[in-house]
């Protein structure tokens, strides 16, 4: 780095010897503590003095060969900045709008790291399209040459490219280790960490979800929750600013995941157990084993049809051949709720499988109602007595009267939201069980009226009051008065 000395002190020792060759080291030594003493105590190193001594025999170091800077050694404020890397993520380009002209303008971070740190690297305008031009990628070694260094958000040095700025690709280099031996696994996550490589097994169903970003835009969020090898761990991981197109189309629970360049955070009790919890972004790479990017018609038997989502598709249930359990979201494009009832057989080619849940897009899928297939799994499977109702995310189907007029109250949930619930009571000739909806289902346990005949299919069972089970609604549950 040539903004600041890095000179070795053993090579300026024998430069100094060189062209001072009727002094010793002893004598050399003598003239850097006289100078330290000169100085006073605490202000000067042994090499800091050592520019000193050679200042006042007349020594110059200008054409010794400067040691290599590493990343730990860059600073804020430094400019002409040159080290080497090897490259951690690459992010998508981010534009935006200049406020003071109005122009656009556009920016990207790459991450690279070596044996003893990690730091970003700021591109802009010109530079944005130097990963792709050159083919970079998670790997590969580059040398940033002329950068200059400013603190970002979180005060940390970024290197910034400027105009006079360039980077090269360079042969591998055995010092900086590779991507593998950054891997910690679950069980070895102990503490916060930037820019961390970690592996484990997706143990619960993944899912995407919408949210409104920092700068205002919708985007989304890839939510996992990962584990183990013995599944006595779980850490619940978010992948923020997802790109879906960067996913593979098949992943199930299962399989083995590795995440490149995520942050280790504490755990919010209010959404997970407390643990650590795993924070990636648009530019961590997701690695899957076991995953698949063509998918095959699947037949299904519909459940339950539930509630539309509010962004043009609905919800449904349905079950796989071995059955399975899978939540369909159809858009509305390629079928109504009202075409898919309860016991049809269907085939569907999905855009995207995370775990059970089935996306049916509107430019990547196709749905229809098939005639029904005798050997297929059967409604008869999920359908209970209240008696046999045992805590389970299974689904199941029940028939059974409305034993009581059904109550709302609004509940503090552990986020700080106020939502409403409403309950009642269900029974058939084996028992009573209560039956709840939350937030929008509320609406459909609150229809229901005392001595009302209902088939309930698509409900789970968790425990209730004093631990006993209790039926909830779920957004894919459908309720039916029969006659």
């Amino acid at each position: 780095m040539s903004s600041s000395p890095s000179h070795d002190f053993k090579g300026m020792l024998e430069i100094m010897l060189s062209q001072k060759p009727e002094l010793t080291p002893e004598q050399i030594r003598d003239m850097i503590d006289e100078k330290k003493r000169k100085v006073g105590a605490g202000y000067l190193t042994d090499q800091g003095a050592l520019f000193l001594v050679a200042a006042d025999l007349g020594i110059s170091f200008d054409s010794m060969p400067k040691s290599q800077a590493g990343l730990k050694d860059i600073y804020v404020g430094a400019k002409e900045v040159t080290v080497v890397g090897r490259i951690m993520n690459v992010y998508p380009v981010h534009t935006y709008t200049k406020r003071e002209s109005n122009e656009q303008a556009a920016t990207r971070t790459i991450v690279v790291y070596d044996k003893d740190a990690r730091v970003k690297v700021k591109l802009w305008d010109k530079h944005v399209g130097i990963p792709d031009e050159m083919g970079l990628q998670t790997g590969d070694i580059i040398k940033i040459i002329k950068g200059y260094v400013r603190a970002g958000l979180d005060g940390k040095p970024v290197i910034n490219l400027g105009s006079y700025s360039a980077i090269e690709t360079v042969r591998d280099d055995a010092a900086i280790p590779n991507i593998d031996s950054l891997v910690s696994t679950v069980d070895a996550v102990s503490g916060p960490q930037d820019s961390a490589v970690i592996t484990g097994t997706i143990s619960a169903n993944p899912r995407v979800s919408e949210f409104v970003n920092a700068r205002g835009e919708a985007s989304k969020s890839l939510q996992l929750l990962v584990s183990n090898d013995a599944n006595t761990r779980m850490l619940r991981a978010v992948i923020w600013n997802v790109d879906e197109s960067r996913l593979p189309k098949v992943f199930k629970t299962g399989v083995k995941v590795r995440m490149i360049g995520v942050r280790i955070k504490p755990g919010n009790l209010q959404y997970g157990n407390g643990d650590f919890e795993i924070h990636g972004d648009e530019g961590t790479i997701l690695q899957f084993s076991g995953s698949q990017e063509d998918v095959e018609v699947m037949p299904l038997r519909v459940i339950s049809v539930g509630e539309e989502t509010g962004r043009g598709s609905f919800l449904c249930l349905a079950a796989d051949r071995a059955g399975r359990t899978l939540v369909l979201t159809v858009d509305n494009s390629l079928a109504s709720s009202d075409q898919l009832i309860s016991g049809a057989m269907i085939e569907c080619v999905p855009s995207r499988i995370f775990g059970n849940s089935v996306v049916l897009s509107k430019d990547e899928s196709y749905i229809r109602v098939a005639d029904d297939d005798a050997s297929f799994t059967k409604l008869a499977q999920f359908e209970k007595k209240i008696k046999d109702i045992q805590v389970s995310q299974e689904p199941c189907i029940i028939e059974a009267i409305v034993l009581q007029a059904p109550e709302t109250a609004e509940v503090n949930t552990k986020t700080g939201e106020t939502v409403p619930v409403t309950s009642t009571l269900l029974g058939d000739d084996t028992g009573e069980i209560r039956l709840v909806g939350w937030r929008n289902q509320s609406a459909g346990v609150n229809k229901l009226s005392v001595g009302d005949r209902v088939r309930l299919a698509g409900v789970t069972a968790g425990a209730g009051r004093e631990g006993k089970a209790e039926l909830t609604l779920r957004p894919y549950s459908c309720v039916t008065k029969l006659g």
